[in-house]
């Protein structure tokens, strides 16, 4: 229908199915280049974009696995129209289809899965120590090897970079950045445990705030969220 050029753009675009306004500008721009009427183009483009969904929506029927885009990920569609599901909804907005059983986020998952490996060597550490220096470290007095690698492992994780993500793993390491215990409770062994890694939890998670203000600052109500965040930490 147009020229191969073209054609090919058109291709490219819509191979996921997912058609996103940087790619109408591309699309637009060159279809206007050549002369095409910006009207009609778009209206095949439109028609283009339906027929693709379709199918992908079938096909996602016939065979229960979801598309993937390539460009920003994978794509989440919702499982009974195939509307597209933006991140943090728990319902479609399309069809009102309620979502269950949502997978917690990689980033997180795999912090907690790391430094439970770590602590489950812990064990090997205690044998042979001394009653003294398992009583120093309880109070925070020794440290040892197995919190200095999660230390480690957390201070050099890399930040999250999916809106997603960024908020999954706020909500789950803030508490560990916020000191427990009072006058007269922060002395108990747990509190101390607690807040030995304080420190560094709170540079992790000062570190995912500030490249969260910068990359989404178009987005008000996530700024918001990470903004409360930072308020809990008072971070500035």
């Amino acid at each position: 229908m147009y020229n191969e050029e073209l054609e090919k753009l058109i291709d490219y675009a819509l191979t996921d199915g997912v058609l996103t306004e940087k790619e109408k500008q591309v699309l637009f721009k060159k279809a206007e280049t050549i002369g095409v009427d910006l009207d009609e183009f778009e209206m095949v483009l439109e028609a283009r974009l339906f027929e693709k969904q379709k199918k992908a929506q079938l096909n996602e029927t016939n065979t229960g696995v979801a598309p993937q885009s390539n460009k920003f990920g994978d794509v989440k569609k919702c499982p009974v129209c195939g509307g597209i599901v933006q991140s943090f909804q728990t319902q479609c907005a399309d069809c009102g289809y309620k979502f269950s059983h949502i997978e917690a986020n990689s980033s997180i998952t795999k912090l907690f899965k790391m430094l439970e490996e770590v602590e489950a060597s812990r064990k090997e550490q205690t044998v042979g120590k001394s009653v003294a220096s398992i009583f120093l470290q309880a109070y925070g007095l020794g440290g040892d090897k197995t919190d200095n690698r999660k230390k480690e492992i957390i201070k050099n994780f890399p930040i999250p970079t999916t809106q997603e993500d960024i908020l999954e793993f706020l909500a789950l390491a803030v508490p560990n950045a916020r000191q427990l215990g009072n006058f007269f409770t922060r002395k108990n062994p747990e509190n101390i445990k607690h807040n030995e890694f304080v420190p560094v939890w709170k540079a992790k998670c000062e570190q995912i705030i500030m490249k969260a203000r910068f990359s989404m600052k178009e987005n008000k109500e996530v700024l918001d969220k990470i903004n409360e965040y930072s308020k809990q930490l008072k971070i500035k």
